[in-house]
C-alpha cells in the first residue's frame, strides 16, 4: 500500500468508503451484509488501507455502527476514522457528536467533516455554531482533525474555505469532471490554500468503470491489464495535493483491484494521461446528444415540448446515471416527455440531425 504523510502520521492512499456497503437485496430495507461487509473491512485492514470514512447518515445511520463494530477487533491506533456532521439530518450537532462516537465505539473521531456544503447551506453551517463547537472538541483531543465536504460552487467553495483554518476538505474529483466540470478548479483553490484534499467519487459512482464501446476500446487498447475503473484511480491518485482517495467498495472484487492499484510503484504517464482524455471525449461524444439548445425545433412541436430542456437533463442522466430522472418533473414545460407523439418535425429542424422522438421515448419509460 502506498501511503502520504499527513502532518504527524501516515494515510494509505486508498480510503475505504462505507456508504456502498454491501447489503441484503431481499431482506426488507436492505440492510447491511455484514458477513459480506467484514470480509471486505478485513481485507482492507489487510491490504494496508488505514483510513475509513462515513457518515451519519450512511446506510440510515447503520454504517456508523456496523463500522464500530467491524473495527473492534483491531488496535484504535492502527487505523483512523472519518465521519461527518449533516445538519439536515440534525441540527444539534451537540446530540449527533456524542452519538457518534456511541455508535462508532471510539472516544475520539480523527477526521471530522462538516457534511455537504452547498449554496444553500454554507452560510447556515457558518452560523450555527456548529464549527465552533467542534474547534472545542478538537482542543479536547475528540477530534484529531477537522475539514469538510464540499459540493458547493466555487464560490462558495472559496467563501468556506477561508473561514478557518482546515485541516483538509473532501472534493468530488475524477477526470470526468476535471475535464468537463468544475473539479479542477476546486482542486485549485484547495491546493492555493494548502488544504489536502480527500477525494469522493473517483469512478463517479461507478459510472467511469464502464464507459462507452469507443472510449472502452481507447483504454484497452493502451493498457490490456488495467480495468476501466483503474484508470480513474490513477488518474486521481497522481495529483500531488490529493491526499487519500476514497473508494465505496462493495465487493472483494473491487477492493483487491483497487488494492493492487494503491501498491503500485509507478504511477500514470502523462501519455498514458493523454489517452485517458481521448477515451473521456469519446465516451462524453458517444453517450451525449449534441444539442446547441438553438430552439428551432421547438416552435413546431405540436406537443409544446421545450426539446433543449430535456437535451440537457438527457445528457445529465447519460453521464451521472439515473437518480437524474428524478428531476424530470421539475422540467419547467407545458408538454413532457410522454406527450410526444413521434411526429419527427424536431428532428426535420434539427441542424445536429437528433432523433429527438427516441430520446423522449427513452426519457418516458
Amino acid at each position: 500500500m502506498n501511503y502520504k504523510p499527513f502532518q504527524d502520521i501516515s494515510l494509505s492512499a486508498l480510503g475505504m468508503g462505507n456508504m456502498r456497503l454491501p447489503v441484503l437485496e431481499n431482506v426488507e430495507g436492505k440492510p447491511i451484509d455484514r458477513e459480506r461487509a467484514q470480509e471486505i473491512i478485513d481485507c482492507a485492514i489487510e491490504g494496508g488501507v488505514n483510513y475509513f470514512d462515513t457518515a451519519y447518515v450512511y446506510h440510515s445511520g447503520e454504517s456508523e455502527k456496523f463500522l464500530g463494530e467491524a473495527l473492534k477487533k483491531y488496535s484504535r491506533e492502527s487505523y483512523h476514522l472519518a465521519t461527518k456532521f449533516l445538519i439536515f439530518a440534525n441540527p444539534d450537532y451537540k446530540a449527533v457528536f456524542e452519538e457518534q462516537l456511541e455508535r462508532l465505539q471510539t472516544d475520539y473521531i480523527d477526521f471530522y467533516l462538516i457534511h455537504g456544503i452547498n449554496d444553500q447551506i454554507c452560510k447556515q453551517y457558518m452560523e450555527c455554531g456548529c464549527i465552533e463547537y467542534l474547534e472545542e472538541q478538537k482542543k479536547a483531543g475528540r477530534i484529531r482533525h477537522l475539514g469538510f465536504s464540499s459540493h458547493a460552487s466555487t464560490e462558495n467553495l472559496r467563501i468556506f474555505a477561508d473561514h478557518r483554518k482546515w485541516d483538509f476538505a473532501q472534493i468530488q474529483l475524477n477526470y470526468f469532471d476535471w475535464k468537463y466540470g468544475r473539479a479542477k478548479e476546486e482542486y485549485e483553490i484547495l491546493a492555493e490554500r494548502n488544504i489536502p484534499i480527500m477525494v469522493m467519487e473517483p469512478v463517479r459512482g461507478g459510472r467511469l468503470a464502464a464507459l462507452s464501446s469507443d472510449a472502452d476500446a481507447i483504454l484497452k487498447e493502451a493498457r490490456p491489464q488495467w480495468s476501466t475503473a483503474s484508470w480513474a484511480l490513477r488518474f486521481v491518485k497522481r495529483l500531488p495535493h490529493v491526499q487519500v482517495v476514497l473508494s465505496g467498495m462493495s465487493s472483494m472484487d473491487q477492493i483487491q483491484d483497487n488494492i493492487a492499484v494503491f501498491s503500485e510503484s509507478g504511477e500514470m504517464t502523462d501519455q498514458d494521461e493523454e489517452i485517458l482524455f481521448r477515451a473521456c471525449e469519446a465516451f462524453k461524444n458517444q453517450i451525449s446528444v449534441p444539442c446547441t439548445a438553438c430552439r428551432y425545433c421547438c416552435d413546431d412541436c405540436p406537443s409544446h415540448i421545450d426539446i433543449p430542456k430535456y437535451m440537457e437533463l438527457y445528457n445529465r442522466y447519460k453521464t451521472d446515471g439515473d437518480w437524474v430522472l428524478n428531476d424530470l418533473d421539475k422540467v419547467e414545460s407545458k408538454g413532457k416527455p410522454k406527450d410526444c407523439i413521434a411526429c419527427g418535425a424536431c428532428t426535420e429542424h434539427c441542424p445536429q440531425g437528433i432523433v429527438v422522438p427516441d430520446i423522449m421515448r427513452e426519457l418516458h419509460l
